[in-house]
């Protein structure tokens, strides 16, 4: 994109992301934590979320201010993790004041990882406080097997036996004293593409596992043997920026940023799918909304094509590298 430069989305202002999983299990959470709050807004879109404190964000309730949002497998089970982060935003008196108190909002989203690794073992409270200890510790921000990536996979659409490793991946942005970023864990029924279409990177494999097959030629012509469309996926996703917004328009950039799904993953927002995507504003400069849509569009793309990108074979699932020679 023109006038832009990558950046690392730890840049982007005042925050901190870390990250905590069980390899074994197949497993993991990953949180964004912002100290001073941000304005928070959500886009959800799939037919089937697992989310925590989405209410609150819509516009036309009271509170406006995040001050962290977790992503974690485990499926429903896994927005446990959310009272780990709450336990130690509180210690670290990091949260609205009540009294001698402080109440952390923090919000969540969780993906169905339960059919990889050790399905009875899922982010809780204790993987989410371990997470919030690493992003203050400013440990190395992982892409791919880790996190909530841990145990995510795509192409799910002909069952598990068919289906690939994904992961989680970050991109960011700035364009003048703007800055853009996302991160994303990829957990979609559908295909994941290019930025630009021409190539597909992951997804569900052809009947002798050689290669990538396609989902939507599956779904139009009815062509799996069990019709199992393993209903477990979601594409979870935070967008941040230190632009200045309102609650409304933070509402509004987590819709466009889910452009950035509907770009590289095909089919996407399914009835069985939980996609959802977050925003945190933290509020550092002035900057144009219209501008900042675009750049989380961009973001939110290219970091899902990180996350396939990243991804290393697990569980006995093939990713996009035992695909392609070069998939930097």
């Amino acid at each position: 994109m023109r006038a832009t430069k990558i950046i690392d989305i730890r840049d982007v202002g005042d925050l901190r992301i870390g990250q905590a999983e069980d390899s074994d299990a197949g497993t993991g959470c990953t949180v964004i934590v912002v100290p001073g709050g941000a304005v928070g807004g959500v886009d959800v879109r799939g037919g089937g979320p697992a989310t925590r404190e989405t209410d609150l964000l819509d516009p036309v309730n009271m509170v406006e201010t995040v001050f962290a949002v977790i992503l974690s497998g485990g499926s429903a089970y896994g927005l446990d993790a959310a009272g780990g982060v709450m336990r130690f935003l509180e210690e670290k008196h990091i949260g609205f004041p009540v009294g001698e108190m402080v109440v952390p909002i923090v919000c969540g989203a969780s993906l169905f990882d339960l059919a990889v690794g050790n399905g009875s073992v899922r982010p809780d409270a204790e993987m989410g406080y371990k997470a919030c200890g690493n992003a203050f510790d400013r440990t190395p921000l992982l892409e791919g097997n880790h996190g909530a990536g841990t145990g995510a996979t795509v192409g799910k659409y002909a069952g598990p036996s068919r289906m690939m490793k994904s992961g989680i991946g970050q991109y960011a942005l700035q364009s003048g004293k703007l800055k853009v970023g996302a991160i994303v864990a990829v957990n979609a029924l559908g295909d994941v593409l290019s930025c630009d279409r021409k190539e597909k990177l992951a997804g569900v494999l052809n009947e002798d596992l050689s290669g990538i097959d396609d989902t939507c030629r599956l779904v139009l012509e009815n062509r799996t043997p069990e019709k199992d469309v393993f209903s477990g996926n979601t594409t979870i996703c935070c967008v941040v920026t230190n632009a200045r917004l309102t609650k409304p328009q933070a509402g509004k950039l987590a819709s466009i940023a889910q452009n950035g799904l509907v770009d590289v993953i095909s089919p996407v927002h399914t009835m069985n799918d939980g996609d959802t995507v977050f925003t945190l504003a933290l509020g550092e400069v002035d900057a144009d909304p219209l501008a900042a849509g675009i750049l989380a569009r961009e973001a939110v793309a290219r970091a899902i094509n990180r996350a396939v990108k990243e991804a290393r074979p697990a569980y006995g699932l093939k990713c996009a590298a035992d695909f392609q020679a070069d998939v930097q």
